[in-house]
């Protein structure tokens, strides 16, 4: 379920069964050198939280991607805007990302690191598999965390 009024309505009316929040964090680039690899990155999270969602629909919602620059403080921003996600309903939270540095933050959920692939010049048969391929590697993440209700 996305972050949309349609998906919300489903959601308030069956959250009992909607126990998990995946929030993808983006690390926008704006020097000339990275702005080709951070929007690569952003590409690979962003297609990765569809396949996902569409797997997982009845299960999880996600958020709206977190978008941080270089200069970001990233502990003050686990410190205060990541940290709302404590007071949340959902039993289950968990941060995607491409991003290595969120690894050694505390945050109020598992950190799901992904290298970024680029994608962009993939045929969509190529990009369909390796984005499953992905998701395999991630399932036993989200299954551990769900066994520990």
């Amino acid at each position: 379920m996305n972050w949309t009024g349609k998906d919300m309505d489903t959601y308030l009316q069956q959250k009992e069964y909607i126990d998990t929040l995946v929030v993808p964090l983006v690390k926008v680039q704006l020097n000339m050198d990275n702005m080709k690899t951070s929007a690569s990155s952003t590409e690979f999270v962003m297609q990765l939280s569809s396949l996902i969602e569409m797997q997982f629909k009845g299960r999880m919602m996600f958020s709206p991607p977190f978008s941080y620059t270089a200069s970001t403080d990233l502990a003050k921003m686990a410190e205060t805007t990541l940290s709302d996600f404590r007071r949340t309903s959902f039993k289950h939270v968990f941060f995607l990302t491409t991003d290595h540095e969120w690894n050694e933050m505390d945050l109020p959920g598992q950190v799901l690191w992904m290298p970024s692939i680029p994608l962009e010049s993939m045929e969509p048969s190529l990009r369909n598999s390796i984005l499953e391929d992905q998701l395999r590697q991630l399932l036993p993440k989200f299954t551990e965390q769900w066994s520990k209700q």
